[in-house]
Order: structure tokens, then C-alpha cells, then sequence
């Protein structure tokens, strides 16, 4: 999808552009950092260190035991998404023990991507927690690795306890265009929840 045929999703502000601080969050080793770099604009920002053996009874590395460096504390990229929005990418890390960071991450966050490993559904059900404890809006990502099953959306949906109005989306974030399209999954979302929002106010007004 090319982004001039993506429509401004903030119309009172179409003569100038606007930022938006998007989180990519998600378990351990479910491909944060690699969305980020394969979606910038620019040479991203990323924290990661090697794993080494002193972290093998701390770090889970079920799944993904080829892996050989971890965000210890954020990844960020930066995406114009047209001529008038630009996203800034903030990816968190995964693991148990740098979760206390969130909180900071999450400060004036307007919403967020939650990649899943269909693979490892569990890694990700914190973070999926802490966007609706913080109640930040989000997209589910499900990153296409290798040896995924096929599982039909609607399972993943019932596997993950999440809103029927919470899109999920299939991606690969390794390629451009796909993780693209996943924050653009985003900010549609975004405008839907905006736009309801928007209705629900106008309603309760009439009703007084």
C-alpha cells in the first residue's frame, strides 16, 4: 500500500504534520527490534546486548534457542507514514527482568503494536496486560516465523483473550511493506476508536 493512498487520520491538523509515539511491544524473541529496523526511515536506535550464559536460568529461551542478543532497553525508529503523520517506533524490551521500564516507555504512547509468536502465544500475554491496564489501543501482530502453524484468526483471538475489536493482522518483520501495513492497521484503529468516541460524546450531549 503506498502511503499517499493512506487518508489523514487527524483532518483538524492537515496543514502541518503530526507525531505520534507508537509502542511495538510483544514476548521475548517475538521480533521487536527486527520491525523496527526493517520499517525506519532512519538507522534505528537499539539496546541490544549479547545473551550470554549467566542469563540461561533468567531468560525463557523455549522457541527461540538460536537467539543470540536481547533489547535491554528499547529500540527506536522513526516512519512517515505520508506527508503529514510520522511515527515514532519505541520497542520494548521482552524479558521478565527489564519489564519495570514499561511504564516510562508507555508515557504519551497514543497506541501500540503487540507482536505474537503464534509458536509461543504465553510470551506475549503480558504485554497484551499492560496495554489494557494502561489502556493504550492496540493492533495484534502475529509474526510469520519459518516452522508457524496456520491457526485461524478467531482461535488466536479466543488464545489471547482479547477484544473482538481488537484487530489481528499477519505479518512478516523481517519485510517493509508488511510491517508497514500492520501500523497502518494501527492508526485505522486508532481513528475507529476516535470516531466512536467522537459519536458517544455527541449522543450523551443530546440526551441532556
Amino acid at each position: 500500500m503506498h502511503s499517499k493512498s493512506f487518508d489523514n487520520p487527524d483532518r483538524q491538523q492537515s496543514g502541518g504534520t503530526r507525531s505520534v509515539k507508537v509502542m511495538i511491544a510483544g514476548g521475548f524473541g517475538t521480533g521487536k527490534t527486527t520491525l523496527v529496523r526493517s520499517v525506519s526511515d532512519i538507522t534505528p536506535l537499539t539496546t541490544e546486548a549479547a545473551l550470554t550464559q549467566a542469563s540461561a536460568g533468567v531468560d525463557n529461551l523455549i522457541g527461540v534457542a538460536d537467539k543470540a542478543e536481547t533489547t535491554v532497553s528499547l529500540d527506536f525508529g522513526k516512519i512517515g507514514i505520508n506527508d503529514e503523520l510520522v511515527l515514532y517506533l519505541f520497542g520494548t524490551p521482552g524479558q521478565e527482568r527489564f519489564w519495570f521500564l514499561w511504564n516510562g516507555l508507555f508515557k504519551g504512547a497514543l497506541g501500540a503494536v503487540v507482536l505474537v509468536d503464534t509458536r509461543r502465544l504465553a510470551s506475549s500475554f503480558r504485554a497484551i496486560e499492560e496495554m489494557e491496564r494502561q489502556d493504550v489501543p492496540f493492533v495484534i501482530a502475529l509474526n510469520v516465523f519459518p516452522d508457524s502453524k496456520n491457526h485461524p484468526v478467531e482461535e488466536i483471538r479466543d488464545a489471547l483473550d482479547i477484544s473482538p475489536h481488537t484487530p489481528v493482522v499477519e505479518c512478516d518483520a523481517r519485510d517493509r511493506a508488511s510491517s508497514r501495513d500492520v501500523l497502518i492497521a494501527l492508526i485505522r484503529h486508532l481513528k475507529e476508536r476516535t470516531a466512536v468516541a467522537e459519536e458517544r460524546s455527541a449522543v450523551a450531549l443530546e440526551s441532556r
